[in-house]
């Protein structure tokens, strides 16, 4: 059996990623290569934006400051390597390199999940407990929530690569992905992947799971909160400030949710793969847009810059 073997006797993958459209790899490369420049450019400019003005200096936005800095890790670990393929005759990546890619896609991404719920646990302090709002989400606590979230991503992540790295792969060596994801590489692999299943089901019902009851929880506190407040305007903003996070949670975990419960088919794979974009890319391009758009205080700093820029 292969999975008696000592040594990998795949040392590169084939990453066919969207060669299924031959016709469209111009157009393709050019939507995202431009979706990336702008997730790189609306994050940059929310993070300069939330660290140069003093009103923004709050458990909110220093969170939402984290998340735009792990949204552009988030959309590099896969993106730069989907635009060079285009042009590349042999869309090849080592083992290693294959492995390491989805490392980093994994911790990035568990970190955001961690983000996300955190986040939820603010407005939840800042709405239902406004009087305890500062002494809760204290400037320490907050810090040791980002630094938490990151080595509960990072670790979750590493376990899933030493489990990945105990794998043998003997043949085939394509992926029919545009990166490296654990799905397709169980399938290729010639050992038995029980024990990684049973490990990612495990990290699946640690992360997801425990991540979206506490949003709910925090969320069902939220809307009997605001509903008290008898002042339509109050309660119109106390909405507002909870809708950006949740559409970004919505389109974060809807996304991931459907990829990863669809069947791995053949005829479901070009489905998976271009809802695979969405949140591999485009979120990381549409969150700081989620959380600005509606966003007067991020209205208020914005012509506060102008000002100071054009004056």
């Amino acid at each position: 059996m292969a999975g008696g073997r000592n040594n990998t006797a795949v040392s590169k993958f084939i990453l066919l990623g969207f060669s299924d459209f031959p016709k469209f790899k111009i157009a393709l490369f050019v939507v995202f290569l431009g979706i990336y420049l702008l997730t790189m450019a609306w994050n940059l400019g929310l993070i300069t934006l939330i660290k140069m003005d003093s009103h923004l200096h709050t458990p909110m936005y220093f969170f939402l400051n984290k998340l735009a800095f792990v949204d552009i890790c988030y959309a590099s670990s896969t993106a730069p390597k989907m635009l060079s393929d285009f042009f590349q005759e042999q869309k090849s990546i080592s083992f290693m390199g294959c492995a390491m890619q989805y490392f980093f896609f994994s911790s990035f991404g568990l970190t955001e999940c961690c983000l996300l719920t955190a986040m939820a646990y603010d407005r939840y302090a800042a709405i239902c407990r406004p009087l305890l709002y500062t002494a809760i989400m204290s400037p320490t606590f907050c810090l040791q929530v980002v630094v938490g979230s990151c080595i509960t991503g990072f670790s979750g992540s590493f376990i899933q690569l030493c489990a990945l790295l105990q794998l043998h792969f003997c043949g085939p060596n394509v992926i029919n992905h545009f990166f490296c994801d654990l799905p397709q590489l169980m399938i290729l692999s010639c050992s038995d992947t029980y024990f990684l299943q049973v490990m990612v089901s495990v990290l699946t019902v640690i992360f997801a799971l425990t991540s979206v009851l506490v949003i709910m929880i925090s969320y069902g506190y939220l809307v009997v909160t605001i509903l008290k407040i008898t002042s339509a305007e109050s309660r119109s903003k106390a909405f507002n400030t909870c809708a950006s996070h949740l559409t970004a949670v919505t389109l974060f975990y809807g996304s991931s949710t459907f990829v990863y419960s669809w069947p791995s088919s053949d005829g479901s794979l070009s489905q998976s793969k271009l809802a695979s974009i969405l949140y591999t890319v485009v979120i990381p391009m549409l969150n700081p847009l989620i959380y600005s758009l509606r966003n007067k205080e991020i209205k208020d700093a914005l012509d506060r810059w102008k000002k100071r820029i054009f004056s």
